[in-house]
Order: structure tokens, then sequence, then C-alpha cells
């Protein structure tokens, strides 16, 4: 299953005369979408499970290696940058957990792990994809900060202030409070065939425009906003880097090229995604006309665009923590005690390695 599944495969659900609708079922259209719909299944039947159950591999074996190089150290060697990595790892870690859920139910159409689960899954999704995306823009601040305002007294207490305070106001909390509605909305429910769904079940009088409005709502939370602020703040870096006599430096070349990297790979990944549900949205609404061949459009589209969004979380061990060289080292000691099974006290880094108070270049690489 995914979250817009329904809205394709099963929309002949709402003709039941069932008293509660889904905001995830039906368009009411007047010409048959038979054709459309089977190719669209049979996408989501073989494509979905196969590419979920990748990413669960790919993100546990990334986000798993993480968390563990990051628990090994000791808090004294922990830096404000160890601290983003070890939230965002976190928060990819949980979400990958809910997607072998997705796969198993999307492979089979038939949703087998209970009500109970159900909403789980659905609250342990919508919190941990909310809050990577907001902890990827407190990433970028701090990268702002540690780059372009380093020489400023106020900006160490002001780092400080947002990697152990106000990530949890700025991100978690806000990512707990966009997954209510999965604790109202999220139900099994009985659909053709004796088949079960996990789906959020809305009012039936008005249920395209609940869909509309989450819709809406994870294209601004998950996409503009978290958008905006990396586009900003690195362009902002790029130019810092670039800028004065140690701009043609190989260090500072290779940073840039890592800004560069971070926000390709987020907007090449989220954009697809983002265009998609914003035209589900739009056809909800009756701003766009409904027709067969936009449904069936919208239904390969995001069977291919969601697992795309997804993946980011596989990346995102690569592109903020593998390319760090602090993160390099620690990795090795790391591996290096759990092989020895030894609590010897690891060798000190280097001078230059990524500490709190990073230089310009090495700053922005470490992440």
């Amino acid at each position: 299953m995914t979250y817009f599944e329904h809205i394709l495969v099963d929309s002949n659900l709402n003709d039941t005369g069932s008293g509660s609708g889904s905001g995830e079922l039906g368009l009411d259209l007047e010409e048959p979408c038979e054709v459309e719909h089977v190719m669209t299944t049979e996408l989501h039947w073989v494509f979905l499970p196969v590419v979920y159950s990748l990413i669960f591999i790919l993100g546990i074996t990334g986000n798993g290696l993480v968390v563990m190089v990051l628990g090994c150290q000791r808090r004294s060697k922990c830096s404000l940058t160890d601290c983003y990595r070890l939230h965002l790892s976190a928060a990819d870690l949980l979400f990958v957990l809910a997607l072998p859920f997705w796969a198993v139910d999307a492979a089979l159409g038939h949703w087998q792990f209970g009500a109970v689960a159900c909403i789980g899954v659905h609250v342990i999704y919508t919190v941990n994809l909310y809050g990577s995306v907001l902890i990827l823009a407190f990433i970028s601040l701090d990268r702002y900060l540690a780059v372009v305002r380093a020489t400023d007294t106020n900006t160490g207490g002001l780092r400080q202030m947002l990697a152990h305070r106000l990530v949890y106001v700025g991100a978690w909390l806000p990512a707990a409070l966009l997954a209510v509605p999965d604790f109202i909305f999220a139900r099994t429910q009985e659909g053709g065939e004796g088949s079960i769904l996990c789906q959020r079940l809305y009012p039936a009088h008005n249920a395209p425009l609940w869909v509309a409005v989450f819709h809406l709502q994870l294209v601004l939370v998950g996409l503009v906003i978290p958008g905006l602020v990396l586009l900003v703040c690195y362009c902002i870096i790029v130019t810092r880097l670039t800028r004065g006599p140690l701009g043609g430096q190989r260090q500072k070349r290779r940073a840039v090229r890592t800004t560069i990297t971070l926000v390709l790979c987020f907007f090449l990944c989220w954009l697809p995604y983002g265009a998609g549900i914003s035209v589900d949205a739009l056809v909800r609404l009756e701003v766009l006309p409904r027709s067969c061949r936009l449904e069936a459009v919208l239904g390969v589209w995001l069977a291919v665009a969601e697992p795309m969004a997804f993946a980011h979380c596989c990346l995102n061990p690569l592109l903020y923590a593998f390319l760090g060289a602090g993160f390099k080292s620690s990795a090795r000691r790391a591996l290096t005690l759990s092989r020895a099974s030894s609590l010897k006290i690891l060798p000190r880094r280097r001078n230059g390695a990524s500490t709190t108070t990073e230089s310009e270049s090495s700053s922005l690489h470490s992440s």
C-alpha cells in the first residue's frame, strides 16, 4: 500500500453506499476505467513490493550503521554535526521500518496485520516522513551558521540551541502533530472479495476535500518549506565558498560540489512526488477536469515518484554522514572496537578533523 494507491486501485468501493468514505477512494468518473485500473494495479502489485524491499534493505543498512557508529562514540566526542546525523538516521531508520508492511500489503492487495498495526504503521510513517525532511532543513541552517556566520560571537550558542533544543520543537513536534489525523482516520475496512484495506477513512460527504488538504499539506511541509530552506542556505554557502582568495582550493571546490549534490538529490527525489500529489489535489478540488487518461497517468506517475521520494532516506547516510571525513574515521574506530570487543579509549582525531567549530570548507564537507 502507499498513501495514494487507493485513489487509483479501489475506486469501486465508493459504489457500495457505505456510510463512511475514504479520502483515498473514488473519482466517480462517468467513463469506464477498467483497463487503466488493471494496468495500475499490476504495476503496484509487482513494482512497489520490490522497490520498497530494496529501500528497506539499503535504509536499514546505511542508517543502522550511522546509529551504531555514533552510539559507540563517547558523548564528549560528539559534535553538533553528529547530533544532527543521529536525529536524521533515527528518523530514516524508523521510516523504513514501515515499508515492509506497505510492501506486503501492495503485493497481496490485502492488509493482514490488524487494526492496531494499521494505525501504528500510519503514525510511524507520518512522523518520520515529516521529521526526516524537517531535520534536513535544520542541517542546512546549521551549515549556514557554521560557514557564513562563523565569525559571529553568538553563532556557537545559537548552533547549540538549534541542535539540542529547537530541533525537537521545529522538527519532531510538528511531525508528531501532523500524525494526529492518522490516529483519527486510519482504519481497516473490508474491501471487495472479503479483502481488508488499511487506509485513512474520511467522512463520505467531503472525502475529496480532506484528501486535497492533506496532499497540499504534504507538499507544503514535506517539500516547499524544507526545500526553500535548503536552497537558500546552500546557495549562500556556495557563494561564500567561491568568494575570496581561497575559492580555488581543492577542498573548497569539493565542498561546493558536495553542496550542489545535496540540493540536487533533495529536489530530484521529492519534486516528482510533490508534483504528482499536487495535480491529484487539484483534480479532487475540481480545478482540473477528471478523466481516465489523467487517472492512469497519475497512477503510474505516483507509483514511480513515491519510491523515488522515499529513496532519499537511503541517500541521507551517504550524503550527510559517509561523505564526512570525521564520520569515516569514527566508523573505522567503531568497527575496530566491535571486532576487538574492546572498550579502550580511541585515539584522538588528527588536527584539522571536523569538530563543533569547523572551518568554513571542512565544516560543510563534514556534513
